[in-house]
Parts: C-alpha cells; structure tokens; sequence
C-alpha cells in the first residue's frame, strides 16, 4: 500500500513537472484540425505531391504549344581520311581537312489531331577547307526559309490521346489532394479524441481515487466500532488501490497520446495540449441524394472512372496501330544557295522539295499483334466491368455513411443524458453510503455505470465528430457552411 501511494505521488509530480516545463497549448477541435492541413508533414506531403502533378500537366501542355529552337555547331573539325564519290562515279579514299559551323532557327509545332508535326525552319552553313600552305578555301550555304511536315499515318496518335487522358489525371490529383487534406483533419480529429478522453480518464481517475481515499478512511472508522466486516473493508481498501493503478494508467495513456498529436501536427518542441470539449454538436441534415450528388460531382473517384475507361481504350487503339500496315510521310519545300561569302549565300535562293514517303507493313509475327490487340480487347472489357462494380460501391458507402450520420448525432444526446443521470445517481448514492443508508455493493454499481455512462458518451462523441469529417472526405463537401471542399494548392 505504501509503495503504490509513493508510486501515485511520483507520477502526479512528474505530470506536473513537466506541465510546468513545457508550453500549455489551449485548443479546440477546429482549431487542431486547421493547424494539421496547414501544418503536419502529412499535409505537406499532400501539397508536394500536387505540385509535382501540377508541373508534370504544364510539361504536358506545352507539347501542345510551338517551340522555338536555336541550333548551333561551333566548329565541326574534320582531319580525317573518307571515302568519296567522284563526279565519274568512282570512289576513292581522300584526306580531308576541312571546319563546318553552322547556326539555325526552327520553329516546330505538333498537331494532336494527326499526330504530326508541322515545322519552319531557317540555316546558315560554313565550310572552311583546311589546304597546306595555302589560304582556306571558304563557301557558305543558305536555306533563308523552308517549312515542311513529317506524318505519321495509320499510327498510334499518343498526342490526341494525352490530351484526353491527361486533364483528367490533373483534375483526378486535384480531386485527390483535397481528399488526403480532409483525412488529415479525419486522422487529427482522431488523435485529438485520443488525447481529450486521456485527459478526461486522467480527471476521473484522480477524483475515483480522492473518493475512495475517502471512502477508506470512512469505512475504517466504521470497522473499528464493528459496524462493516473486515471483508468489506478489505475490498473498499482493494478500490482505492486499483484506483491508484487507473491514475497512472491514464497519465500513462495521456503522455502516448500527447506524443502521437504532438508528432503528427510536426510540433517539435515539447507541449501540453489543453482540449476543449466538442459537444456543440452542428445542426444540419444530410439527405443521401444529396451527398450522393455532392460525391459524384467533386470526388476523384469519378474522374478516375472516366480516366480508367480512356486508358483502356487508347491501350486497344495503340495495338490495333502496332498489329498491321504503318506509314510515315515527310514533305519539305524551301529556298537555298550557296555562295563564297555570306551576300551570295543569301542571292536569289532556288526552291527545292523533298518527299519521303516510308512504309512499314509486317509479313509473318506469330499472330503476336493479334494477341496484343485481343489482350488490350480483354483488359477494356474487364476494366469496364470494375468500375461498374467500382460505382456500386461507390454510391452504396456514401448511402450507408450518411444514415450512419444521422444514427451517430442520435447517440450522442441518449449518451449525453444517460451521463448526466449516472453522474446524478451516482453522488446521490455515495451521500447515502456516508450517513449509512446502503452498503458498498450499492455504492460500486453506481461508480460502475457512472464510469460506464461516461465512456459511452465519450465513444458517441467521438464516433460522431469521425463521422462528421468522414463524412467531408467521402463527399468532399461541407455541409454545416454548404461549400465545396475542392482545394488547389496555394499558387497553383
């Protein structure tokens, strides 16, 4: 006995000592909420990720738009022995020792409809021809302006198939970063609860254990003028040492509970959270058409239904254009001359075309397109048939939640009233014990539900503010200030 009271007293000292040494945080539920989705690594994480999808969809986007390029060979040194063709015909072996520098502008612009590329381009080339003992021989040869295209034909266009399927991964990430903001506020509303009912255990147990000091002290006089058996004083003793037990169980609970919170809101220093009680319960209905509609509207499960089905099909459409007869077209029309300097170069320009025209066509491949196009068949037909699934239990978890909602917000106030009558009952009952009306039996049912009530209700609330920002996360919609939750991040 004296060994847990000195145990009891150490641990009360050191729960103060530390209260004492580190900064006191008053909060509320809301208030913890906001500081995680501004705050913790978690919601950083989210916010990184975003911005990496964000930039990855303007790299996509500006395959769309024209590039201009500067092109640039500053020198190309040549000192070697080539093999040539002569005017004749022939080919002979001949030291060449020659410079090439040459400089550029090209202006290319990709076509998402064909899958072509469409392009402008202007170059300047100068040849210096290194002769021994005797000065270099220098040509330059212009092309002031040609423009031209290259075509794939029968091909797989990924260009018009991005431009479908990549808007609807951003707006999916966006959809998603709002969703991973609200399970932060669901994972801190969580850890706050942890750490508001320790407290409260923390409280009850101290004033359990004050009453059954008291009650100890009482039921000792009473057994030295024979009133109660030594058996009933055994077992009132035996309270108050369990009682002790639950005093530093609960400061145990609180101290792992506060380091949890403390971790995942990224507090580095040392802090003890002073929680204010969320029983102000909001009053708003939810019908389930409307959360449904909500959820359809802004979730990225949707847009993920939308996004699925696409890549399906352009995986059909890529094998269905890799299985047979392939074509590539290349056409250029410009103006170039040649010349001993630079005004020459530039002197009326003679036109010149060119057209390349490639053919691809497979012979004998073992039926290994086929399979490709009939895998990609099957894997459209079993994709489509999960997202049907997929929307089923897409519309059934937010129906099942939403009823849940309103069973939740019931509990609490049958929780809050139970509580109420146990706390009642139960200091009306230990009145009676202390002027001698009942017996300890009695008195312990009473503690037993008060404490039974009071953890019911604490369950309730906190099953209900769970399902209040579950609720926010599945529809991504805020029913109490009816606004949507779809977020961007900050600049982007």
């Amino acid at each position: 006995m004296k060994y847990t009271f000195f145990l009891l007293l150490f641990s009360l000292f050191l729960a103060k000592n530390l209260e004492a040494q580190t900064d006191t945080m008053s909060v509320s539920l809301e208030e913890i909420v906001a500081l995680a989705q501004s705050d913790a690594p978690d919601a950083l994480l989210a916010e990184t990720r975003m911005k990496n999808r964000y930039w990855f969809y303007q790299s996509i986007l500006a395959d769309y738009k024209p590039g201009l390029n500067f092109e640039s060979t500053l020198p190309d040194l040549n000192r070697s022995i080539g093999l040539i063709t002569l005017p004749d015909g022939t080919s002979t072996f001949v030291q060449q020792s020659q410079v090439v520098n040459s400089v550029g502008l090209s202006l290319n612009q990709r076509v998402a409809k064909t899958g072509g590329t469409i392009f402008a381009r202007s170059n300047l080339q100068r040849l210096d021809l290194l002769v021994p003992k005797a000065p270099n021989e220098t040509s330059y040869f212009s092309t002031p302006f040609s423009i031209g295209f290259q075509q794939p034909v029968f091909g797989y266009n990924e260009l018009k198939w991005n431009k479908k399927i990549e808007p609807l991964r951003y707006q999916e990430a966006t959809r998603s970063f709002a969703e991973q903001m609200e399970k932060v506020a669901f994972d801190a509303s969580n850890l706050f609860f942890e750490v508001f009912i320790s407290q409260l255990n923390l409280r009850a147990a101290k004033q359990d254990k004050a009453n059954a000091d008291t009650l100890f002290n009482i039921s000792k006089g009473r057994f030295e003028v024979g009133r109660i058996a030594e058996t009933e004083l055994l077992q009132i003793e035996l309270s108050s040492m369990n009682a002790d037990a639950a005093v530093q169980q609960a400061l145990l609970d609180l101290q792992s509970g506060t380091e949890r919170l403390r971790n995942y809101l990224g507090i580095r220093k040392s802090i003890f959270f002073k929680l204010e009680a969320p029983e102000d319960i909001p009053i708003f209905s939810v019908k389930p058409e409307e959360a449904l509609q909500y959820a359809s509207q802004f979730r990225s499960d949707v847009i993920g239904f939308e996004r699925r089905l696409a890549e399906a099909d352009a995986s059909v459409a890529e094998a269905k254009a890799n299985r047979g007869f392939q074509m590539d077209i290349f056409g250029q029309l410009g103006f170039s001359q040649k010349g001993a300097n630079l005004n020459q170069a530039y002197d009326s320009p003679e036109d010149y075309q060119r057209l390349v025209v490639g053919l691809t066509m497979p012979i004998l491949d073992w039926g290994r397109g086929q399979a490709r196009l009939e895998t990609a068949s099957s894997n459209r037909e079993l994709e489509r048939m999960n997202i049907e699934q997929d929307k089923v239990n897409f519309e059934q978890e937010i129906l099942l939640k939403v009823k849940q909602f309103d069973l939740l917000r019931n509990q609490v106030a049958l929780a809050k009233r139970a509580y109420d009558v146990s706390l009642k009952r139960e200091d009306m009952t230990r009145n009676r014990y202390y002027i001698g009306k009942i017996d300890v039996l009695d008195l312990g049912v009473a503690v037993t539900e008060k404490e039974a009530a009071r953890r019911s209700y604490m369950s309730a609330l906190r099953a209900f503010w769970l399902a209040y920002y579950d609720l926010r996360q599945i529809t991504l919609f805020d029913f109490e200030r009816n606004v949507s939750l779809v977020r961007r991040v900050d600049g982007y």
